[in-house]
């Protein structure tokens, strides 16, 4: 039953096959087995409360499509009953006292709660290794790492510990785990799910979305997740859609980018291998592949490290000790309280990222760094509507890896932050330009070690072309079987 997806467990639940309660009770028995340090927070009772709650909806026939399929949040989500940590000790105890948006779309969708997902701290991080919970394990090989920063999110998924969990991206942290997992995951455009409740890291480029076993799935739970939401100044208003609505579509016709700096000295030959043949299916059903360039990938990273600690620097201005979170126990002052409490509080790698975004966004250095990088950012944009959009459009979805290598070992970067951040060469440039990017598992590395641990996907497509990305990505898993292998 556990490796069923969630569109097969929506029909046996509808079909009265099986119970939420029942299906409840199987996922908790596989987490509390579980040795991957996935879960944060897990609560049997509050779970199975809402499982009874989804088996009465089912019983009045007053259900939707998700209602008493499980489901888990990825611990930046604030859940009401169940902490929100955002990994880090400075929430360690802290439970919200309202729902975020996206769970509580979820929760009128009558989706069953399994509990909250690790993740590196305030979502800073490729590798999961940042959480002051400690690392979680790639359940493909428990030595290597799961991606980040929505590491227990896909390592959950892929270990079917739940058919689905909700991640955030903010330079990749979708995508990259789920490649790295060997699991499906989109990230849409930004603005078309709410970051109400969502703790924040980077405002101009967190974006929600799904992970799960396939591309019809994740289109499953985009149609709960997205829609507009007043209580975020950064939500589109736009119409809802259902994003299963092409997904089968042939690809007769489908012109695929291939950009040449994605597959430029940096990217292992084992993962160039597994996409160039996934492109060469794709070929197969009928699509073509075009050549095309995006000159500005490689300042992404530069743009993407000025950016995202200079708006995390403002964001966390907030955890002081005062109002909540960790406060230090001793303290001569105010201004000591605030020192000692964040100086406990956070990890190294956010008070990094801290620091560097208040040196940018200082008085002298502000236009040098941080104005900068926003007009790059631009450009970065550019490129890509360059080959999306225009009369003189070259291809309708661009397709790449997600990450330049498979999985590495646990503890291999933990002292190099720089080589943490190159990890995100192929997915920072998707999300500063706000396009819609998706990971679907495409095969494995090579050799003794890499044999056993996923590679991915990367297709990206223009703003609100989620529909087509997930026709792309599901006509695909039609002919592959990458999406149904399971870690032994």
């Amino acid at each position: 039953m556990h490796t069923k997806t969630l569109k097969q467990l929506s029909v046996l639940l509808h079909e009265k096959k099986i119970s939420a309660e029942e299906l409840a009770k199987l996922y908790l028995a596989r987490i509390q087995q579980s040795d991957l340090n996935a879960f944060l927070h897990v609560d049997q009772e509050l779970t199975l409360q809402q499982a009874r709650a989804a088996d009465q909806r089912l019983a009045h026939n007053d259900s939707t499509p998700l209602t008493g399929v499980p489901i888990a949040h990825k611990d930046i989500f604030v859940t009401r009953g169940w902490r929100a940590t955002a990994g880090s000790k400075m929430l360690e105890n802290y439970t919200s006292p309202f729902d975020a948006t996206v769970v509580e779309h979820f929760n009128n969708a009558g989706m069953v709660n399994l509990g909250k997902l690790n993740c590196d701290e305030f979502a800073m991080g490729s590798s999961n290794e940042n959480s002051y919970f400690g690392a979680v394990k790639n359940p493909w090989d428990k030595t290597a790492i799961p991606g980040g920063s929505s590491g227990g999110s896909a390592a959950a998924v892929a270990a079917r510990l739940t058919p689905a969990a909700t991640a955030t991206d903010t330079g990749g942290s979708i995508r990259q785990p789920a490649s790295l997992c060997g699991v499906t995951g989109i990230k849409p455009t930004y603005g078309s799910v709410s970051r109400f409740g969502m703790i924040a890291f980077a405002s101009s480029l967190d974006q929600a979305g799904p992970i799960a076993q396939t591309a019809e799935d994740c289109a499953l739970l985009l149609n709960a997740m997205t829609g507009f939401d007043p209580r975020d100044s950064t939500s589109l208003e736009r119409p809802k859609e259902d994003f299963s609505r092409d997904l089968e579509k042939d690809l007769k016709g489908l012109r695929i980018g291939i950009p040449r700096e994605y597959f430029s000295s940096g990217l292992a030959p084992d993962v160039e291998q597994a996409v160039r043949a996934a492109l060469a299916e794709y070929e197969k059903l009928g699509a073509t592949l075009v050549d095309i360039s995006l000159p500005k990938t490689e300042l992404s990273i530069p743009v993407y490290y000025v950016i995202a600690p200079a708006e995390a620097s403002s964001n966390l201005s907030r955890f002081d000790g005062v109002r909540y979170g960790h406060r230090a126990a001793d303290y001569k002052d105010l201004a000591d309280m605030y020192k000692k409490s964040r100086a406990e509080g956070f990890g190294e790698e956010v008070k990094r990222r801290i620091l560097v975004g208040a040196y940018v966004l200082s008085h002298g250095y502000y236009d040098a760094y941080y104005l900068q990088a926003q007009k790059i950012r631009r450009l970065i944009a550019e490129d890509f509507q360059n080959a999306l959009s225009g009369p003189n459009r070259q291809c309708d979805v661009i397709m790449g890896p997600v990450s330049p290598t498979v999985a590495w070992d646990l503890g291999a970067k933990a002292n190099d932050p720089v080589a943490n951040y190159l990890a995100d060469i192929y997915t920072l440039s998707t999300s500063l330009a706000g396009l819609p990017g998706m990971s679907i598992p495409c095969g494995f590395g090579q050799g003794e070690k890499n044999a056993r641990r996923p590679v991915g996907l990367q297709i990206i497509g223009n703003y609100y072309d989620e529909a087509k990305l997930l026709n792309v990505a599901h006509q695909f898993q039609r002919v592959t079987d990458w999406h149904q292998r399971t870690p032994g």
